[in-house]
């Protein structure tokens, strides 16, 4: 049920809004991502997509880093807990690779994340390409993030940066600064949609950035989804 034909009839049976909990495989209403572009949701949009994980954990961080220095390009690896979409044996699947025995392997997949950022930061449309590594943990996941940037910066003023963007209203309790040395156990249960960790900040040659955001995909996320339900209501 991602598609908007398929998703219409609940409309029609009384429902005031539908919201998907993945991102939508065609034209939906709005897809959202709160703390960066939560103010274009409308009352006429009924069919709402709350993105992905993933996306709730990069886009965000994307936000900051283009506002305050300007990404010209760049890519993700995404480090994410085996999920239902997967298989606990060798046996069928759609996708060769997920057919593999998800607590056993490290397992190489694609990501819509990096596209879906384009979708709810339209100036980053085509700029960010990715992948996603599933690897045998339930949940904890990580985003890898490298990019170009517009300006020379140091690792300080990114510090800086996201520091003070954590504080502000839009973004307290979905971007978090943390200098902790954290494993993905540590963060499960944290309901903040990314989490920066300063520790593995680094800058080359001026304008080339690595940063590293913990998520708790499962908790985390379903926490925007409670967010926005509350928004709607």
């Amino acid at each position: 049920f991602r598609q908007r034909a398929q998703l219409e009839p609940h409309l029609a049976a009384g429902a005031k809004y539908v919201v998907l909990t993945v991102p939508a495989k065609d034209q939906i209403d709005y897809t959202v991502v709160l703390g960066v572009n939560e103010d274009g949701l409308l009352p006429e949009h009924r069919i709402i997509s709350n993105a992905s994980c993933t996306t709730n954990c990069l886009a965000p961080m994307a936000r900051v880093l283009n506002d305050e220095f300007g990404i010209e390009e760049g890519v993700i690896n995404t480090v994410h807990a085996y999920t239902n979409d997967q298989r606990l044996a060798d046996v069928p699947h759609s996708d060769w690779r997920r057919s593999r025995a998800a607590a056993e392997n490290i397992i190489p997949t694609s990501t819509g994340a990096a596209k879906a950022v384009g979708v709810v930061l339209p100036q980053l449309q085509g700029r960010l390409h990715g992948i996603a590594a599933r690897v045998p943990v339930p949940d904890g996941s990580v985003v890898d993030l490298f990019v170009k940037l517009g300006k020379t910066v140091s690792v300080d003023d990114v510090h800086a940066a996201v520091r003070a963007a954590s504080r502000t209203e839009r973004l307290r309790g979905i971007l978090q600064y943390s200098e902790a040395p954290i494993v993905s156990s540590d963060i499960i249960g944290n309901s903040h949609s990314s989490i920066y960790d300063a520790g593995f900040t680094g800058v080359t040659a001026g304008r080339y950035l690595r940063v590293l955001n913990w998520y708790d995909n499962e908790w985390g996320y379903s926490c925007r989804v409670c967010d926005l339900l509350g928004q709607l209501a």
